[in-house]
């Protein structure tokens, strides 16, 4: 099919405004590092369910590749098409009904096109919380959240995608729709068919909406930021802030000092919490449900203790939401502060809890002992092992030649994470940056199911070819 027969058949869907052609496609043709660019024979933005399957259907029919694609926040490569120019960008982005909030079930249906921030919002209307938090929020859409099975800042409490989802809709490969919006938290009769897609990266489907847990919405709040000696104190600290708080342990987030470092320097407004630096540092949060429970006063008095225990060098509690804001500000400008100074060599890890330092030690000091003058940028989710490790030289020029010895820092971090029992990609997928990598770590037969789940329900390789597997 000529390109413009396709343009005329697919306009003829959803409209001639919301197909993208030449110039007006550029803002999907590259991913947000930068790092990814490619071509397409145009975008499309259906506005409902239904023309989704439509466009699909008629790209199936034709055997034209098509690309999945949210709010293009990605890190890995994984919406953004290849270089070939033969695939069409599929972007639910006008897709932007909440179809329903059940506060008595504590869901709510939204489409795939719906921003994070937008779900956030319409939940706090409903005095509920969604509690997915991202630095990105404001942008990525849920149906990429889904696609990447997503997890932030308050996975320690709440979970990732996978656990704050309780049904789907989606379009299949061949344009059929699968109708799986259902609120049910038990439901045993057969495959929990949800999961296929959820973290699938628009390689089996399309997802264009999903029912999403809600939870009782938190009156009250504490944050601080500690300075600690190392990551095993960090560890330490963890435990003993679960141990007295329980599961108002909300957030609990590593950061290294050279990270900071590149906040102050790149964002605007950013300054240091504490008067003297620190090599590693906590931001943790205390939320409940109760308006007048004394969070900061639990909080101050544990921090007391780790004190004068010598685990806890300093702290700065925050004394308002204003401070606290503050706070998050600084670890949530990170991946921006990093975007700014220039590419880097990103390691999306896990590990389990216990082996976080352990990780971090022998990491760090193979790589300095391969590559003299790196700078390590760590920082992440602790609570669930989930660590951003990132690699670069200070200097541009150096920086250039460094970014080319990617493959051999991969096999550093990554051989340590695999001995560890963990995995190469946390949070992140796997897209196309990393759909080689993971051939050395999963197991021939995960693999192999992995293929065969494609092969049932993408047999002609349509769906987002080239990424993941």
């Amino acid at each position: 099919m000529s390109n413009e027969t396709l343009i005329r058949r697919l306009s003829a869907i959803v409209g001639d405004a919301a197909v993208l052609t030449g110039n007006d496609m550029d803002a999907h043709l590259t991913d947000w590092r930068g790092r990814y660019t490619g071509k397409a024979r145009c975008v499309v933005k259906p506005a409902s369910t239904e023309e989704v399957a439509a466009v699909v259907a008629l790209c199936a029919a034709e055997r034209i590749p098509m690309v999945p694609q949210g709010g293009n926040t990605g890190l890995v490569g994984g919406a953004t098409p290849h270089h070939d120019g033969h695939e069409v960008v599929i972007s639910p982005s006008r897709m932007k009904r909440i179809r329903a909030i059940d506060s008595d079930n504590n869901t709510l249906t939204a489409e795939a096109g719906c921003l994070l921030a937008e779900v956030q919002a319409a939940a706090e209307q409903a005095d509920r919380l969604f509690p997915l938090s991202l630095a990105s929020e404001g942008s990525c859409e849920i149906g990429g959240n889904l696609s990447t099975n997503a997890g932030g800042v308050a996975v320690l409490r709440y979970g990732n995608m996978r656990e704050l989802t309780l049904g789907i809709e989606a379009v299949l490969p061949d344009g059929r729709i699968w109708h799986g919006l259902r609120g049910l938290r038990k439901d045993n009769t057969g495959f929990d068919l949800k999961h296929l897609f959820i973290g699938a990266e628009g390689t089996l489907g399309i997802i264009t909406a999903a029912v999403l847990k809600l939870f009782p919405r938190p009156r009250s709040s504490a944050t601080a930021w500690l300075a600690v000696r190392d990551p095993a104190a960090a560890v330490e600290l963890l435990s003993r802030l679960r141990d007295a708080c329980g599961e108002r342990v909300t957030g609990f987030e590593i950061v290294a000092r050279p990270a900071l470092e590149l906040v102050l320097k790149h964002i605007p407004g950013a300054r240091d919490p504490l008067a003297a630096p620190s090599p590693w540092y906590v931001l943790a949060e205390l939320a409940d449900t109760l308006a007048d429970f004394d969070l900061a006063g639990m909080l101050e008095a544990i921090l007391a203790v780790e004190m004068e225990a010598g685990r806890v060098a300093d702290a700065a509690v925050a004394q308002d939401l204003a401070q606290q804001r503050a706070l998050w500000h600084l670890r949530e400008h990170i991946s921006e502060a990093q975007r700014i100074e220039g590419i880097s060599i990103k390691h999306d890890i896990a590990v389990p809890v216990s082996r976080i330092a352990g990780f971090i030690a022998r990491a760090d000091a193979e790589l300095q002992r391969a590559f003299p003058a790196v700078r390590i940028v760590t920082f992440g989710h602790i609570g669930d092992g989930n660590l951003h490790y990132n690699l670069s030289r200070p200097d541009a020029e150096a920086n250039a030649d460094f970014i080319a010895q990617t493959p051999q820092a991969n096999r550093i971090v990554h051989d340590i994470v695999a001995e560890l029992g963990g995995s190469i990609s946390a949070e992140h997928g796997l897209g196309q940056l990393k759909r080689g990598e993971i051939l050395r770590y999963k197991s021939a037969v995960e693999m192999d199911l992995m293929r065969a789940v494609k092969q049932a329900l993408d047999p002609h390789g349509l769906m987002n070819p080239g990424k993941v597997i």
